[in-house]
């Protein structure tokens, strides 16, 4: 059985090979490759009053990276154009179009996109128009003909071994553009947007990422931003818990570009204006009620088409809503503990959100199976793919194939459950000690452990489709809450069950006690 002081140092040593643990510790904006070089031509185009564009993408990551640009440029007082494109009008990325649009402009910027821009780069190039491509995203052998590229998986850029997202990628930017303009600026400011960028990307939580996120937390409670004042006000909040980033405010931020248009995200965040920020909100909170209904009535239809006998999970339909499609890869692989590819058919045209789970590397699966692939891109856990219509079952049956042979201690994060814990270890001391270790997400999974034979004294339905559960479990004089969401097998009242879960924070009406949440019944 687990003890305290076992469950800390297991926690521990997670974290034992971080070298970049507070904010002082940070890579300096010199290891990234061509910062220096973009920043100065950023000077440049502002010394001149050229016209400059910000191009960005439709996700959380790339509407903060533009919002990280666009407020450095309000600062100092320079104008600027920002275009974010539309998931179904523009597709992904720089493009033809876009730079058609773009009238007149001497330079772009692109933030978390243009890694695999080639046919935009040679555009610029016959336009006269400069590009400089920030970017996270694996590049590819070779890359487009930019004027800079400021990505840290550039095979001779000098950056940490460390995930970062677009908008770290943006930020190092302005802390290079800071340098070479010579001004005093708070590059702080921006910490509570990246701490939601991080997590929203599904980066790791270590090292940077890690220092980053904790102290970015503190930021957003004192944030004088006026989006976050709006979603406390609308939503009741008093102050931000970690948890809200990741299942409040990121989901609110991506459904614009989920469902419409992702400039109304970008404008909310970027606003001012209380009063502009709150019709925004509005927006926003219908788009995301409205991405719920569509999310759930997918995640249905794909649950009819499943193999549970297959290695991976692939689904398949003709228009399917492709704002939904990642949220939906991401249930279906937590659900069957696989990872998950959905497709959504087009135009002769397959296009599909994909997730993995465990240890498995989607991008190497993929990779794999090329032969078969238009196009495809992402990073370790989530990707996106692109297949001919009469392609689609060859590439199903290659993944299959390089799934099956993929060790089956790949499938789990066996850092993920620490033990078995006796119910009476859950107390208020053992949330301080799991609380000291967050942020909890990538490559710092929330601790999980194993409790047996704890009696089901009540339960009870919840949620809009009665598909959550609530149950009061004890075991001598213990009692523990605990919360099965999409629960998948219905305990007995007075039946002793096995289980394994996460410890929690539950604060109602300022009482804190601890809350389990069930992972799995273990029959």
């Amino acid at each position: 059985m687990l003890t305290k002081a076992k469950i800390k140092e297991i926690l521990h040593q997670r974290f034992v090979n971080d070298t970049h643990v507070k904010l002082c510790d940070l890579p300096m904006p010199s290891c990234l490759k061509d910062v220096y070089k973009g920043a100065l031509r950023i000077k440049e185009a502002i010394e001149k009053n050229q016209k400059v564009a910000i191009v960005g993408d439709y996700d959380v990551d790339g509407v903060i990276s533009c919002v990280i640009l666009s407020e450095f440029f309000d600062d100092i007082g320079f104008d600027y154009v920002v275009k974010i494109p539309n998931r179904f009008k523009d597709g992904y990325g720089l493009n033809e179009e876009i730079i058609n649009e773009l009238d007149k402009v001497d330079l772009i910027i692109t933030v978390d996109n243009g890694i695999a821009a080639f046919e935009a780069a040679e555009l610029c190039l016959q336009k006269g128009i400069d590009l400089i491509i920030t970017d996270h995203h694996m590049p590819p052998e070779n890359l487009p003909k930019a004027y800079a590229i400021i990505n840290p998986k550039q095979k001779d850029c000098e950056f940490p071994d460390i995930e970062i997202c677009g908008a770290q990628v943006a930020w190092y930017l302005v802390a290079a553009l800071k340098e070479v303009c010579k001004i005093n600026y708070n590059m702080c400011k921006f910490i509570e947007l990246l701490a939601i960028a991080i997590i929203a990307d599904m980066m790791e939580l270590r090292d940077l990422n890690r220092a980053l996120v904790r102290k970015g937390i503190e930021c957003i409670n004192d944030s004088k931003r006026a989006a976050f004042k709006a979603i406390k006000q609308c939503f009741g909040k008093d102050k931000f818990e970690l948890e809200n980033i990741g299942f409040l405010i990121a989901p609110l931020i991506n459904s614009a570009g989920r469902m419409d248009d992702a400039i109304i995200s970008y404008k909310f965040l970027h606003s001012k204006n209380i009063n502009e920020v709150m019709k925004y909100l509005e927006q926003i909170i219908a788009y995301n009620n409205n991405r719920k209904d569509e999310e759930r009535e997918l995640f249905k239809q794909c649950l009819e088409q499943v193999n549970e006998n297959h290695p991976v999970i692939i689904v398949n339909g003709q228009n399917w809503h492709e704002g939904v499609l990642g949220i939906v890869a991401s249930r279906l692989a937590k659900h069957f503990n696989k990872p998950a590819f959905v497709f959504s058919e087009c135009e002769q045209k397959a296009k599909a959100s994909v997730r993995s789970v465990g240890k498995i590397d989607i991008l190497n699966v993929i990779e794999q199976a090329k032969e078969f692939v238009l196009s495809y891109g992402g990073h370790k856990g989530a990707a996106g793919v692109m297949v001919e219509l009469e392609n689609l079952e060859s590439f199903k049956n290659k993944l299959n194939d390089i799934c099956q042979s993929i060790p089956k201690e790949d499938f789990y994060n066996t850092e993920e459950v620490l033990g078995s814990i006796d119910p009476n270890e859950v107390d208020f001391e053992l949330l301080e000690l799991l609380e000291s270790f967050e942020p909890y997400g990538h490559k710092n999974p929330k601790p999980h452990f194993k409790f047996s034979q704890l009696l089901v004294k009540n339960k009870k339905k919840i949620g809009k489709d009665e598909s959550h559960m609530k149950l009061i479990l004890t075991q001598g004089n213990k009692t523990l809450e605990a919360l099965f969401f999409n629960f998948d097998h219905e305990p007995k009242l007075g039946e002793n069950i096995d289980f394994i879960a996460s410890i929690s924070k539950n604060n109602f009406k300022g009482l804190i006690t601890p809350q389990l949440t069930i992972k799995e019944i273990i029959k």
